[in-house]
Parts: C-alpha cells; sequence; structure tokens
C-alpha cells in the first residue's frame, strides 16, 4: 500500500499522506514517495494546475515518525527530508496544504510549504521541537516568521502551545478555517476557483514572488518589469471569452 496516494481530478493533483494507522506521521518511506510524487507534477504542467496536500483520516499529520527518530533513520542523502519540502515548496504549480486534525512540529513544517494552508476550525497545530530538545532542519525556523511574524514565531516555539483553525487564520499561519463538516466540499470550491483562472499566470506569479523575496521594493520592481513572462498564451481566448460572455479555461 502507497505511504502517499496521488489522486488527480480537473487539473488538481492531491497528494494524500496515508498512514491513518499511525496519524500520518512522517517517515522515510513517506518523504521517498512524496518526492517522486513532486518530481512528476514538476514536469506535468500542462496536467496539473494545482496541488492538494492532505491526511487521510483523522488528521494531517501527527509529525515526524519519533520511533523512526528513535531507531536510526537512514536517509538515502543528508537532509533528505528538508529538500524534498523545499522541492514541493519549489513547485511551479500553486501548492494548497489542506489541514484538519493534528499538524504538529514536522507536519506543520510540511504544511508550511504550501502557498495556501488551508484548515479546519478543529485542526491542531504546534512546533514541539523544543519539547523534545530538537531544533529545526525542515524550515520551521523560516517559513514561520515569514507567516506569523518574528515574535509570534517566537511565542509558538518557546511554548509549544497547541493552536487551534480559528486562531491560526487569526495570526495568518492560516489563510481559510471552515467548519470541519464543510471541509471537502469548501476546499473543493477553493480548488475549482483557482483552476478556473489561467494556470500560466498562476506559475508566473508564483515565481514573480518566490523570485524577489528578501529583494528591495526598486529591485523588486525592477525584476518584475524586465523579467517577468508577460502574457500568456490564454490571454487573447480569456478576453475574447469575456467579451463573448463565455470565459474559457486555456
Amino acid at each position: 500500500m502507497a505511504v502517499v496516494e496521488r489522486t488527480d481530478k480537473d487539473g488538481a493533483a492531491t497528494l494524500i499522506l496515508n498512514r491513518p494507522d499511525k496519524l500520518n506521521a512522517l517517515n522515510v518511506e513517506m518523504f521517498v514517495e512524496l518526492d517522486a510524487h513532486v518530481k512528476a507534477i514538476a514536469a506535468a504542467t500542462d496536467k496539473v494546475g494545482l496541488v492538494i496536500v492532505r491526511g487521510a483520516g483523522r488528521c494531517f499529520s501527527a509529525g515526524h515518525d519519533l520511533s523512526d527518530i528513535a531507531a536510526g533513520e537512514k536517509l538515502p542523502e543528508p537532509f533528505y527530508q528538508s529538500k524534498v519540502i523545499e522541492r514541493l515548496a519549489g513547485l511551479p504549480q500553486p501548492v494548497i496544504s489542506a489541514v484538519h486534525g493534528h499538524c504538529y512540529t514536522g507536519a506543520l513544517e510540511l504544511a508550511l510549504a504550501g502557498d495556501i494552508v488551508f484548515a479546519a476550525e478543529g485542526a491542531r497545530m504546534a512546533d514541539t521541537h523544543a519539547k523534545w530538545a530538537l531544533t529545526p532542519v525542515w524550515g520551521m525556523s523560516q517559513r514561520l516568521p515569514r507567516r506569523v511574524g518574528t515574535y509570534r514565531a517566537r511565542e509558538m516555539m518557546f511554548t509549544c502551545r497547541t493552536i487551534q483553525g480559528p486562531e491560526a487564520a487569526s495570526i495568518g499561519l492560516a489563510d481559510f478555517c471552515v467548519p470541519d463538516a464543510e471541509f471537502d466540499a469548501r476546499l473543493d470550491k477553493l480548488a475549482a476557483d483557482i483552476l478556473a483562472n489561467s494556470w500560466f499566470s498562476h506559475r508566473a506569479n508564483k515565481a514573480l514572488v518566490t523570485d524577489t523575496d528578501g529583494m528591495t521594493q526598486s529591485q523588486g520592481l525592477a525584476h518584475e518589469i524586465f523579467r517577468g513572462q508577460g502574457r500568456g498564451p490564454d490571454m487573447e481566448a480569456r478576453i475574447a471569452g469575456f467579451q463573448n460572455k463565455t470565459v474559457k479555461q486555456a
């Protein structure tokens, strides 16, 4: 049985963390399968316009499998998990992390690789590195402050407290928080809204935001003007469709 399953629908590729009996705890096997999917999706921009990462069963993921750590993980290469997470974050397509139930520490680092964090009200997120005398190597110290601000990130890291969906949305840790009973339907609606827009623009805009991160405003503006990708191949069809009141997906 695959520990990361992929399903495709209407241009969205959904990657499902699939160890529900272990609360989708992240082990090396899971990262190997996730990596293979991410590499395949990166090369399929004509068929995949959006990526969704979510968990099977009761939660997104309880975090890094501590039994794997205790047993001594055998990694394909040094810092392998952080490289896989970075490849996920670097996909040309938009990435949604769909979080329900537990999402702790390593799982939160994985979720933070998404461009959009979509949370259920019952989602429970925390950084518990300090509980185990650990420090992050999967991106927490970089992505969490960019999400919630430096001092909120420090507070989360120092207290290791659990943050539920509504608070996550209020502090910017999540972009959406929806009732648990509406989670799947609202996620489908968000995916459809994104996929209805130009996939070319999504890729180009994501690249602009990523490439200019850390630049001064003047540097970023110059990059936008001179290194942006301009008009997409679907522009004329979209404008014509709007004028005819029949907007088409290209």
